[in-house]
């Protein structure tokens, strides 16, 4: 791991192997790196992962087997812009199967408790429109759906 920049990590109860793969799998410029395991150091089993690095959607991430002291809340979430109804789609199926949950506004819970928003890329205009009528029909149709239908946000703020 080089030293410049910044890494996400995230703390796992004896799950981040297991979710730095399943990260890989969901996004696009996206691989597992160094593993690092336990030594007979302790305090770990040794041979068992401590860290995992990875990189998904090109932003570098530790997975660390930290465990049950600290768990995931939606005070931290992930942004995914999304430029169409499929990326949305793609990104929403992936994140909530096996155990992850939708929730409003495009958000969701994945199965590891890591909190994601899925959001469709061209709302953030429409909800900053300087036009008042647009902003408000494009915030209400949001606020009213789970996973973000594209075209029912375009038809809310062109006032269809």
């Amino acid at each position: 791991m080089t030293t410049d920049g910044f890494t996400t990590c995230l703390w796992f109860d004896g799950q981040a192997e297991e979710a730095a793969h399943f990260y890989v799998s969901v996004f696009k410029d996206s691989g597992i790196g160094r593993i690092v395991r336990w030594t007979e150091a302790g305090p770990g089993p040794a041979g068992t992962v401590l860290t995992v690095e990875f990189t998904a959607n090109g932003q570098k991430f530790v997975a660390l087997n930290g465990g049950p002291e600290f768990t995931f809340n939606e005070a931290i979430s992930f942004q995914i812009s999304c430029s169409d109804q499929q990326e949305i789609d793609h990104y929403w199926t992936k994140l909530t199967e096996n155990g992850g949950e939708g929730g409003p506004c495009g958000w969701l819970k994945d199965r590891f408790g890591v909190s994601w928003q899925v959001v469709y890329a061209p709302l953030i205009d429409m909800v900053a429109d300087p036009d008042p009528e647009k902003a408000a029909r494009a915030t209400r149709a949001m606020m009213g759906m789970g996973k973000l239908d594209a075209a029912e946000l375009q038809k809310a703020y062109a006032g269809e």
